[in-house]
């Protein structure tokens, strides 16, 4: 009884997830909201930025970016198991891909319903458009604290310059601060955020974008 309880409730939170999925795309389509990212006087192709921003970007916010379709099971997992074991919605295992999907048709509001309709998004996002895309997308509408909500404009507030002329130490820290806009802002917590850049260095080490000894010059 209690596995048939579990697959209807199941069923009723993925038809729940993607009626608001159709719902948002409904209220406006896909190709829409990217032409609208993209019209931003500020945005910023792949091009534009310091390779090292990117591969930080990808190390530490979604390292399996480039092998999955949306959405990574494992990191999926874990995150229900630790937010099983904490009873709580600590941990959501959003891969790039859906991140951008929140940004660009949901609420910051941490619901089954909403996370599953962000999945169905990230699919849809995958099957449209290429990882450079997608990845070049999420920079370019995610928050950096301080009113920045893009790679331009927070490399040009906290830098003072655009994002290709950053230095590998301010790419690194760039990186870090979208896990936690208000917490790892540079005007408000500046040792917060360089401890979140150690992370991002170590993260970029682990998964062989530099080497130790380029991640130790780094932190000097």
């Amino acid at each position: 009884m209690t596995v048939v309880v579990i697959v209807i409730a199941g069923c009723v939170l993925a038809g729940s997830g993607y009626k608001m999925y159709r719902d948002a795309l409904n209220h406006q389509g896909l190709e829409s909201k990217v032409a609208e990212i993209q019209s931003n006087p500020s945005y910023t192709t792949l091009s534009e930025m310091p390779e090292l921003y990117l591969d930080a970007v990808v190390a530490v916010e979604d390292h399996r970016f480039e092998q999955h379709l949306g959405i990574d099971l494992i990191a999926i997992g874990r995150a229900a198991w630790n937010n099983l074991t904490s009873w709580s919605l600590r941990e959501g295992g959003s891969t790039i891909t859906q991140q951008l999907a929140k940004n660009m048709y949901f609420t910051q509001e941490k619901s089954f319903i909403r996370k599953i309709a962000e999945m169905f998004m990230a699919f849809r996002l995958e099957s449209s458009y290429t990882k450079d895309e997608i990845l070049e997308l999420y920079v370019n509408s995610i928050y950096f604290g301080d009113g920045y909500y893009c790679v331009r404009d927070a490399s040009q507030g906290y830098f003072g310059k655009d994002p290709i002329d950053m230095t590998d130490y301010e790419s690194t820290l760039l990186a870090g601060i979208p896990n936690a806009p208000s917490v790892y802002s540079l005007t408000a917590n500046p040792d917060l955020a360089e401890q979140r850049q150690q992370y991002v260095i170590q993260q970029m080490v682990k998964y062989g974008y530099i080497s130790e000894g380029e991640g130790k010059k780094l932190l000097q």
